[in-house]
């Protein structure tokens, strides 16, 4: 890591990040993953709205 910041959260919210980590994963490590993740799921949205625009894509529960 280059530079380091504080960012003040609850003692709540930390222990529930800290809920989120994997074994020797930082609060950083925590947080970028869950970056990505959430980047992925987006990246996807947009992926299927693009095909049922094009009528293309059926779900599931419709097959």
């Amino acid at each position: 890591m280059t530079g380091l910041t504080t960012i003040p959260v609850d003692k709540e919210t930390r222990d529930r990040l800290k809920t989120f980590g994997l074994k020797g994963e930082t609060y950083d490590d925590i947080i970028n993953r869950m970056m990505e993740q959430i980047e992925y799921e987006k990246f996807m949205e947009r992926l299927y709205r693009r095909l049922e625009e094009k009528d293309k894509f059926i779900p599931l529960a419709e097959v």
